[in-house]
């Protein structure tokens, strides 16, 4: 008889993903970040299970590709290319990508896409082959939308092709062509996050959220009152645009934190008046903060140190003296006069 009892959890990139749905799309900055120390079976297991669930890939948080080198330059002259147009007469005689551009531009194509993709659900092969000569120009065209991200726009043509293949071995019935630019899509997406991991990405995502919660900790009580992104952003010396990119992924990662703590039924009812407890205690926080907002930042400061806001004790005139560099009685008389303002302004 075997007593023993195995529970496994799930990772924080199951919990995230289980909460996804046929259909939707998800942050590869997200999905990085949390991946991050996972041995690589795990990320192909993450990218299989999109896969699998017609799950898509948002790589629009990531940054894009920096540094110096041949393939840094590369890469700039990639999006130049891209920007003007993309057309081989920009590109070398004997470059790679120019061959292949001109390949397909000579490719014969004909045929109605609707209509073959028809008969490749009925098991045409001519037709499956007519179809993917006739979606190379749409993966080439998909392809610039991706360049930047850090990986070569040959690289990103040959992954969207795979990506068109499996469009038309996959196509069922429907519309053809968002089925079919949603599986490029994807198979490019995935190249740029593989890129985005080889490159660190993810363990410098989890380092700026980090960074992000200890200077967002660190104003509130500096400033008496919830800072607002550019003072956090201007903190951490980064963009507004990046540090809501961050922010957002922070309290994504709260809320799949809270959906992964549902309590147990005997618990429930204990958990409800916590969640009562909590709210009400969070309201009144917020309306102090509101309330302090409309001081100034060494009055609401005072206040904070004098009635415990920061979830401290109170503290003494003495002690609130100390750490303002005030006299008790500068304290007191400051005191007073920052409480009838706020009395006076409700």
């Amino acid at each position: 008889m075997n007593d023993l009892d195995f529970s496994f959890e799930d990772s924080p990139w199951e919990a995230f993903l289980a909460t996804k749905q046929s259909g939707d799309t998800v942050s590869a900055a997200n999905l990085l970040t949390l991946l991050e120390g996972e041995e690589e079976q795990a990320v192909e297991d993450a990218l299989l299970d999109l896969e699998n669930r017609c799950i898509g890939l948002d790589i629009s948080g990531l940054p894009k590709a920096g540094g110096t080198g041949e393939a840094a330059l590369r890469l700039r002259q990639e999006m130049q290319l891209v920007k003007k147009g993309l057309q081989p007469r920009d590109l070398e005689p004997n470059d790679p990508l120019r061959l292949y551009l001109e390949e397909v531009a000579g490719t014969p194509v004909a045929g109605d896409e609707q209509l073959l993709a028809e008969a490749c659900a009925r098991g045409g092969e001519e037709a499956m082959l007519a179809l993917t000569n006739l979606g190379l120009s749409r993966v080439i065209g998909i392809a610039g939308e991706h360049v930047g991200y850090g990986v070569l726009l040959l690289d990103l043509i040959q992954e969207g092709s795979l990506g068109l293949w499996q469009a038309v071995r996959n196509y069922r019935s429907g519309p053809f062509g968002p089925h079919r630019d949603r599986w490029i899509r994807f198979y490019m997406a995935k190249a740029v996050m593989m890129q985005a991991r080889a490159n660190g990405v993810g363990q410098k995502m989890r380092a700026a959220l980090e960074d992000y919660r200890a200077v967002d900790e660190r104003l509130l009580c500096d400033l008496g009152r919830n800072p607002t992104l550019e003072e956090i952003a201007s903190e951490l010396h980064m963009g507004v645009e990046e540090a809501s990119a961050v922010r957002k992924m922070l309290e994504d990662a709260r809320l799949l934190a809270q959906a992964r703590k549902a309590p147990e039924p005997e618990e429930a009812r204990e958990a409800e008046q916590q969640a009562v407890e909590d709210t009400a205690q969070f309201q009144m926080r917020q309306r102090i903060l509101d309330l302090l907002s409309s001081l100034g930042a060494d009055d609401a400061r005072l206040l904070t140190l004098r009635f415990g806001l920061e979830g401290g004790m109170p503290m003494s005139p003495e002690e609130a003296g100390r750490r303002l560099g005030l006299t008790p009685d500068e304290v007191v008389a400051r005191e007073a006069a920052a409480l009838a303002k706020l009395r006076a302004g409700k």
